[in-house]
């Protein structure tokens, strides 16, 4: 486990998937960070590449050639070698190989860089595309955050706040794991989602275009919480486990195939393209108090 640590913050991450496991506030002795109960759901905060979400039947097409990739990609489940390490930041690293090859036809390096600044964790992806063609791919977050944040405090007394008023719709996800054809309204010119554990019974919340570039997870019964920042991801999921105490918070460049995805690799809904020898780019951060 790789540790990072200033006077406010102490930050765990897993060369496994550079998936970070801990984030504690030192001052105020709260583990923000969802503890990984497996009876619920054993993951922490796992990082989404090449693909986010599912492909209709597993599958793409690229070229000609079929290519076989499970739900949200192969990063979560391999190793990532450490490039750099100071007191309030690491980088992780994973390249191509010949067994992603195999499944993702792209040479790439993809980056992770983890940050501290006083109670805040600034997290950016860096994707190279180290082929001499185009390269394209999807990228998101998936960190899952306690609730309740204190004690004394429940479930259903916190709330998502947004900076701005949206009208909005999530889109519902098939038992495939794909994106339906039509919204449904959720947010209708307001701010704030109360949280709830019925809330995901549909299982996760999905929103687009959103206007905002933060929301805050709090609780009008704790002056404790956090604010995410998301800006420049055009997609953004909500979900937790059944009966679960946590809420994930998921800023994403890419989706779920759509059921009505032609499966092509190239006219997929949100895909990402970089020429070769090109820098992608994308931080989210998240402020503790």
């Amino acid at each position: 486990m790789i540790l990072l640590e200033n006077d406010m913050l102490t930050v765990a991450i897993n060369p496994k998937g550079a998936e970070l496991t801990s984030l504690f506030h030192k001052v105020h002795r709260i583990e923000y960070m969802w503890g990984g109960d497996p009876a619920f759901w054993g993951k922490h905060s796992p990082v989404l590449f090449p693909i986010v979400g599912s492909l209709k039947q597993n599958t793409y097409y690229y070229k000609g050639l079929s290519y076989t990739l499970p739900r949200h990609g192969f990063a979560r489940d391999l190793q990532f070698s450490v490039e750099d390490k100071q007191g309030e930041m690491a980088v992780f690293v994973l390249e191509s190989s010949p067994d992603t090859l195999e499944v993702f036809p792209f040479l790439f390096k993809f980056s992770i860089h983890y940050k501290l600044n006083g109670s805040s964790l600034c997290v950016t992806y860096a994707v190279e595309n180290r082929s001499t063609g185009e390269m394209f791919f999807s990228v998101g977050a998936h960190p899952a955050f306690a609730v309740p944040i204190v004690p004394g405090t429940a479930y259903h007394d916190y709330k998502l706040i947004f900076n701005l008023n949206e009208t909005a719709g999530r889109w519902p996800i098939s038992r495939e794991g794909l994106i339906m054809e039509n919204s449904i309204l959720l947010l209708r010119n307001q701010s704030e989602l109360p949280l709830s554990k019925e809330l995901f019974s549909m299982d996760a919340i999905v929103l687009k275009q959103l206007a905002s570039s933060t929301v805050i997870l709090g609780s009008d019964r704790t002056e404790h919480g956090l604010r995410f920042s998301f800006n420049g991801f055009p997609y953004l999921g909500l979900w937790a486990a059944k009966d679960a105490d946590f809420v994930c918070i998921e800023p994403w460049c890419g989706i779920a195939d759509s059921v009505t995805a032609s499966q092509e690799l190239t006219e997929k809904d949100g895909i990402n393209k970089l020429q070769g020898g090109e820098l992608f780019s994308r931080s989210w951060q998240v402020d503790l108090w």
